[in-house]
C-alpha cells in the first residue's frame, strides 16, 4: 500500500518511545508528547518547518474534542460537589446488599463513569463506599479496587467522557451512537469485572481493610432522584438524535445537566464554585489531549499507518483487525484511555475507512482496545486507584493482569459484534 506521507515510520516510533520514557521518568504527559513529536519528526526527516507545522495541526484538530470536554466538565464538577455521584452510588450498594457488595460496587462505579464522571475519580467517589463495605464484609481491598476499576471501564466505553469524544469527532460519528455501539462489550466487561473480583475476595491475600482506611466523615447528601435528574437530563438530551432526529451536541447537552443538577439540589448558590471545580477536573485531560494532538499529527503524516497495514496484509490478516489493535498499544504506550483512543482514532480512522471498515465499527474496538492495559504504572490512573484504597506500588500492579482481562473481554465482544453485525 503506496501513499504520500511527510515523517518516517522510525521517525514517529522514535518520537513515541521517547514521549514514552519521558512519561515513566516523570516529565509531565503534555510536555512529554510535544517533545516527542518534535524529536520524532526531526528524525523522521520532515525538518523544522514541517515538523512544527505538522504538531500544530494535530493539536488544532483536537480543538472541538477538547472544547466539549471543556464544558463536560460542569456535569462532572456538578456530580460530584452535590454529592450526585456518592448518593448514586451508594442507594446501589444499599440495595443490593451487603451478599452482593462486589456486585454492587462494580455497578455503582460502572454507573457514575457511564453518565459523565471520568473514571479515575468514579473510583475515588466510590472508595470510600467500597472500604465502609469491605470492612464489615471482609472483603480485601484488591477485590474492592478491581471490581471499582473493572466496573469503570466498562462504564467508560458508554459514557460522554473525553475518550469517547475525541474518538467520535476522529471517525466522525454521532457521540451517543458511539456509546450505545459498545453497549453489549461494555455488560461483558462488567461481569468478568464482578466474577474475578469475587475470586479475590475469596482469597487472604494480607489486604483486609483497617479502621484506618475508612473515611467516617458523612455529608448531606440529596435525593436518589435529584442526583439522577441532572445524568437522566443529558441521556435524554443526547438520545433525542437517533430517536427524533433531532441533533443536540454534547457541547449543550453535558453542562446543561450539570446545570440541572445544581439547581434541583438545592445549590444554585454554589454554580459558580462547582463549576469552576469541574473545569479544575478537565483542564489537566484538555491539555493533555493537545499534546495528544501533536504527536498523533506526525505519526498520521507518517509512512507508519501504511507500514502496518502491509504487514498485516503480509500476514494474511484482515484490516479491522488494525482498530483493536491501535487501540491497545496507543493506550498502553501512553497509560491513558484518552490519550491512547484519540491517537489511535487520529492515526488510523483514514485508513480504517479506506479498507471499508465501517466507521461505528472502527470507533467501537478502537475505543474498547484502549480499555486493555490503559492503568499501567507509567501513568496517573495507576497511582489515583492505588491511593484510593491506601494500596502500595506493589499490591497495585498486582492487579493489571485481572483489568487488562476485563479490558480484553470488551475489545474482544466488540470486535465480535462488528464480525456478525457489521
Amino acid at each position: 500500500m503506496q501513499a504520500a506521507y511527510e515523517f518516517s515510520t522510525i521517525g514517529a516510533l522514535a518520537g513515541l518511545v521517547i514521549a514514552i520514557v519521558l512519561i515513566i521518568k516523570k516529565v509531565h504527559p503534555a510536555y512529554s508528547l510535544i517533545l516527542g513529536a518534535l524529536i520524532g519528526g526531526v528524525i523522521g526527516g520532515g525538518g523544522l518547518v514541517t515538523t512544527v507545522n505538522t504538531m500544530i495541526s494535530g493539536a488544532q484538530s483536537m480543538m472541538s474534542s477538547v472544547l466539549r470536554i471543556m464544558t463536560s466538565g460542569i456535569l462532572a464538577g456538578a456530580l460530584i460537589k452535590t454529592g450526585s455521584a456518592q448518593r448514586i452510588a451508594e442507594t446501589i450498594v444499599d440495595k443490593m446488599g451487603e451478599k452482593k457488595a462486589v456486585a454492587a460496587i462494580a455497578i455503582a462505579t460502572m454507573i457514575i463513569c457511564a453518565v459523565g464522571v471520568f473514571i479515575d475519580i468514579s473510583v475515588i467517589t466510590v472508595a470510600p463506599i467500597a472500604l465502609a463495605i469491605g470492612k464489615k464484609a471482609g472483603i480485601s481491598k484488591q477485590s474492592l479496587l478491581l471490581a471499582m476499576i473493572g466496573g469503570g471501564k466498562a462504564g467508560n466505553i458508554i459514557s460522554p467522557n473525553p475518550n469517547t469524544i475525541a474518538a467520535s469527532e476522529a471517525f466522525g460519528v454521532d457521540l451517543t451512537s458511539l456509546m450505545v455501539k459498545n453497549a453489549i462489550p461494555a455488560l461483558c466487561a462488567l461481569i468478568v469485572a464482578i466474577t474475578l473480583a469475587s475470586m479475590l475476595a475469596k482469597k487472604d491475600n494480607g489486604l483486609a481493610v483497617q479502621d484506618s482506611d475508612c473515611d467516617s466523615s458523612e455529608n448531606e447528601l440529596p435525593g436518589f432522584f435529584a442526583a439522577v435528574l441532572g445524568p437522566l437530563v443529558v441521556i435524554i438530551l443526547l438520545a433525542l438524535r437517533p430517536i427524533a432526529g433531532i441533533s443536540i451536541d454534547p457541547l449543550i447537552a453535558l453542562p446543561l445537566g450539570g446545570l440541572v443538577s445544581i439547581l434541583v439540589t438545592g445549590n444554585a448558590k454554589d454554580t459558580v464554585a462547582y463549576t469552576e471545580y469541574g473545569l479544575s477536573k478537565v483542564v489537566g485531560v484538555s491539555i493533555l489531549l493537545i499534546g495528544t494532538g501533536t504527536i498523533a499529527g506526525i505519526i498520521k503524516a507518517s509512512a507508519l499507518q501504511y507500514d502496518v497495514i502491509n504487514v498485516l496484509e503480509a500476514m494474511h490478516m484482515p484490516a479491522f483487525v488494525l482498530a483493536p489493535l491501535a487501540g491497545i498499544l496507543m493506550a498502553g504506550a501512553t497509560a491513558s484511555t484518552t490519550a491512547g483512543a484519540t491517537i489511535a482514532a487520529q492515526t488510523f480512522a483514514p485508513t480504517l475507512l479506506s479498507e471499508g471498515v465501517p466507521a461505528l465499527a472502527a470507533g467501537a474496538m478502537v475505543h474498547a482496545g484502549a480499555t486493555v492495559v490503559d492503568s499501567l504504572p507509567h501513568g496517573s490512573f495507576f497511582h489515583a486507584t492505588g491511593g484510593s484504597v491506601n494500596m502500595s506500588i506493589s499490591d497495585r500492579a498486582k492487579l493489571i493482569p485481572y483489568e487488562a482481562c476485563v479490558g480484553l473481554t470488551s475489545t474482544i465482544v466488540s470486535v465480535l459484534l462488528f464480525l456478525i453485525m457489521g
